[in-house]
């Protein structure tokens, strides 16, 4: 049986337009997606959208729609920018769908039979933001921890789930599972921060509004929006349902992917939730930081949000996603800022990229007519050298990837790039075609700098695959055998290639100053 991969991205709370920190969190769960896909793995990703809740309500309102109408336009407008984004998902859950919400109330029964569920009263602190109530601890400077808004006091009679029945079993498979929580620290301040100060029971369910799914057998009640959104991940599978094919396919998911500010519900709610289901909790679940401004978060207020459809109608999707996943480090926040965006396309995607395959696709053409020369298989000192190094990045950049460590894989794959294109000048193809002795070094020298770039298309495939694909047509690989991962590490493979009669540039230079004025009056508007 193949080895299978289970991938989601949280389900997007539809509060307006998605900026270009939700199109990381995607790009990321794809680019994870296709790199497991071209390792010939059982691949399936989930996205979706949380639909529910007071928030959602009171902006319906506000715009003169019904909660659904407002809801299925946002719906429809994530959707139509994953197809922008060519974001492979297999299907896109939302929590106002019927096959979600009767399996909602489902779980919702078993854990009242269970006697995880009681009934009571919740007195405490709302941010209605973040839907969520907090005690007097855990709030930063008397204001929501999450994101730093006022919070309420409120009443309300709802049921409770009971935390600290779990929280033993919890801490235990945190111990025994050391791969579950990416990066590792987030754990310690799960423990520090929300179970050692004493884990509450969670309030699930509102009276306050009616946009949810009602509780069953007592409808003045809505299901509180963690209990109905973190289920998603497996409700889309079609657990407790009358086809549960898909769940018994792929869950536990082998990775399941979240921003810090949602961190608490997916590292302690959630595999709570499973543990009370009686079911496997999933790998790994990997959070990520923010893409913050040099001043600070984005936000309209301050003009300073940038959004993926203007990166991508200016610079390509290719380059916006290498962007997002290069200067992002998963345990650390990046910064957006014009300047670096400039800099990395000109500096990475054309100095480097773009020109090596320019400059051996012209070499090829001018010492070999565009037939890449046939290759003996024993390597001269320096050929050998180069094999021994390009293999080995291969490697580091595997070993980054399976530790979710993206923006540091990137960067194995560009060393490999820059070091190929030290070769060019180390093997100075120009003077060996001027000397008598010096044909079949050339031809060494050809048939390498053609097989590195077909490594390096293989290797930017799932983060950018038009770019690859391109890469890979220039430069004549026609078989689907010589695109795959497997024959990935081979130096012995081309025969009666090709290059194209004139090369042509994956990437143009930008003008800095020029671009550099044009996202700082984009981000503005």
């Amino acid at each position: 049986m193949d080895k299978k991969f289970y991938v989601t991205t949280p389900i997007y709370y539809p509060s307006g337009r998605f900026h270009i920190g939700t199109a990381y969190t995607t790009v990321l769960a794809d680019s994870l997606k296709r790199y497991h896909q071209l390792k010939g793995e059982d691949v399936y990703m989930l996205t979706g959208s949380d639909e529910h809740g007071q928030k959602i309500q009171t902006k319906a309102e506000e715009l003169g729609e019904t909660p659904q109408e407002y809801v299925d336009k946002m719906a429809k407008m994530a959707k139509e920018l994953w197809v922008k984004m060519d974001i492979q998902y297999d299907d896109y859950i939302r929590t106002t769908e019927e096959r979600h919400e009767k399996v909602v109330q489902k779980i919702f029964n078993k854990f009242i039979e269970q006697g995880d569920i009681y009934k009571g009263e919740y007195e405490g602190l709302y941010c209605i933001p973040c839907e969520t109530y907090f005690t007097e601890s855990q709030l930063v400077d008397g204001k929501c921890p999450d994101c730093g808004r006022e919070v309420v006091p409120m009443k309300e009679e709802a049921y409770f789930f009971n935390m600290k029945k779990y929280v033993d079993k919890l801490l235990k498979y945190y111990d025994e599972h050391p791969d579950f929580i990416k990066p590792d620290y987030r754990k310690n301040e799960m423990i520090n921060n929300f179970i050692k100060p004493g884990l509450e029971d969670l309030c699930i369910t509102r009276t306050s509004f009616d946009w949810g799914i009602k509780v069953p057998n007592d409808p003045k009640h809505v299901v509180y929006v963690w209990l109905d959104a973190l289920t998603n991940y497996i409700t889309a599978l079609g657990y407790m349902s009358e086809d549960e094919t898909l769940f018994n396919k792929y869950w536990p998911a082998e990775l399941q992917i979240v921003g810090k500010d949602i961190a608490r519900f997916h590292l302690i709610y959630w595999p709570i939730f499973l543990m009370a289901l009686e079911l496997p909790l999933p790998k790994t679940i990997l959070v990520h930081n923010w893409i913050m401004m040099k001043d600070g978060k984005m936000s309209k207020s301050k003009g300073n949000v940038i959004y993926p459809e203007t990166l991508i109608e200016r610079y390509g999707l290719d380059a916006t996603r290498y962007f997002l996943l290069r200067e992002v480090p998963v345990s650390q926040d990046g910064i957006f800022s014009p300047e670096a965006f400039v800099e990395r396309y000109n500096y990475d995607l054309c100095n480097d990229l773009s020109n090596l395959l320019n400059r051996t696709v012209s070499m090829v053409n001018k010492y070999f007519d565009g037939k890449v020369p046939n290759y003996n298989g024993t390597p001269n000192e320096v050929d050998e050298e180069f094999e021994k190094y390009s293999l080995e990045q291969i490697n580091k950049f595997e070993e980054k990837l399976n530790e979710y460590e993206i923006a540091n894989s990137l960067q194995e794959i560009w060393n490999l790039i820059s070091r190929t294109n030290k070769y060019i000048d180390e093997t100075m193809p120009w003077t060996l075609a001027k000397e008598d002795d010096g044909q079949e070094k050339l031809q060494s020298c050809m048939y390498h700098l053609i097989e590195n770039l077909r490594k390096i298309a293989i290797l930017i495939k799932p983060f950018m695959n038009n770019t690859a694909e391109n890469i890979l047509r220039q430069i004549g690989i026609e078989k689907e055998e010589l695109k795959n991962w497997e024959n990935l590490n081979d130096y012995k493979k081309l025969e009666n290639v090709n290059v194209i009669e004139k090369g042509e540039p994956i990437f143009m230079r930008l003008n800095v100053d020029e671009e550099v004025e044009y996202l700082k009056n984009v981000m503005k508007q």
